[in-house]
């Protein structure tokens, strides 16, 4: 029974053909494990190697992270201290530590030439400050204002200066301009 046993019919026999019967087709597939194993051994390898540095990224990454939160905080404080000086109640206590006092009420020039509302001096000097002299600013000779003043504090054209020789006293009342609707400041007594 050997003999029928060992032969195949039909597609096994076939299939029997198509297979190698020789032993020695190991050393064929040696060249082809041997290439999937180092292609194996790449890939990990580079995996490896790719893991490291994104690694090291994200450590850089949190450490710029802290910075920027650093920087903020500190940004944010000194934001805080420009806030508080500026406020108007810290504005007004160093002034008078400077020794300056609140302004009177101002003029105004209107673009037409006249001059609205009633100038006056500035308040009291504050006591602290009365014994030191205050020093004004001097202007070079070719700054200084040559025109005399138009008006006196009281709205009446000054004493000897009647420059366009009209006799209406200037209006007291502020009066828009043509052009920006508000009239124009300038310092008491000018």
């Amino acid at each position: 029974m050997s003999g029928p046993a060992r032969q195949l019919r039909g597609r096994a026999a076939r299939l029997a053909r198509l297979m190698p019967t020789t032993g020695p087709s190991t050393a064929a597939r040696t060249p082809f494990v041997l290439l999937v194993v180092i292609l194996l051994g790449g890939g990990l390898i580079t995996l490896l190697l790719l893991n490291s540095s994104l690694n090291t990224g994200s450590f850089k990454l949190s450490e710029l992270k802290k910075q920027t939160t650093d920087l903020t905080d500190e940004q944010q404080a000194l934001q805080r201290d420009v806030d508080s000086l500026s406020a108007p109640d810290a504005l007004q206590r160093r002034a008078r530590e400077l020794g300056m006092v609140p302004g009177g009420s101002p003029a105004f020039l209107n673009p037409d030439g006249r001059i609205s509302g009633v100038p006056s001096e500035a308040g009291a000097v504050p006591s602290a400050m009365a014994a030191v002299p205050p020093v004004a600013p001097s202007l070079p000779a070719s700054l200084a204002p040559s025109v005399e003043p138009s008006a006196s504090p009281t709205g009446t054209p000054a004493a000897g200066s009647s420059s366009e020789g009209s006799t209406a006293p200037p209006s007291t009342a502020p009066r828009p301009g043509p052009t920006s609707g508000t009239p124009t400041p300038t310092t008491s007594g000018r």
